[in-house]
């Protein structure tokens, strides 16, 4: 009498670790597309929130705050594990000159101040167009619009 043996045959495990590798290479893109997308809408609601804070400060003591920690938002951290920037533009000596944020004609984005996260590479330069700015999450126009710097 033969004994009859059961299990996986070699061919069987190989055709189901190739299926299995086939949906994550499918299913990983997508699944770090949308972690992605989320980090961003979440840097947008904290620019958002962060510019409420400061427009609140500007309307009580009647001027911008020098700084996050006058507003109690020093240690907001972005997604990426990095602090949101703020720079009151007002309170330069020179304006149009130095740190504030510009476009692709090098004209600032905003008069009244800065206020940005550095996205997910954690680095951004003054132009938005330059390539470590890209990725940036930034408030334009005054505060008319925020969102991803590549979007702009």
């Amino acid at each position: 009498m033969k004994k009859e043996q059961s299990g996986f045959t070699m061919l069987e495990l190989l055709v189901a670790l190739v299926l299995v590798s086939m949906l994550l290479m499918v299913a990983l893109p997508a699944y770090t597309g949308a972690v992605d997308k989320a980090r961003v809408t979440q840097a947008t609601g904290d620019i958002l929130r962060i510019e409420a804070a400061i427009e609140k400060n500007f309307t009580n003591v009647g001027g911008l705050p020098a700084n996050l920690a006058e507003i109690g938002m020093d240690r907001l951290i972005d997604p990426w594990g990095n602090p949101y920037r703020y720079l009151n533009i007002e309170a330069l000596a020179n304006p149009g000159v130095g740190a504030t944020r510009k476009d692709h004609n090098l004209i600032p984005l905003n008069r009244d101040y800065d206020l940005y996260s550095m996205g997910k590479d954690g680095r951004s330069v003054s132009p938005i167009t330059g390539t470590t700015s890209r990725d940036d999450i930034l408030r334009a126009g005054n505060g008319g619009w925020v969102g991803y710097a590549g979007d702009f």
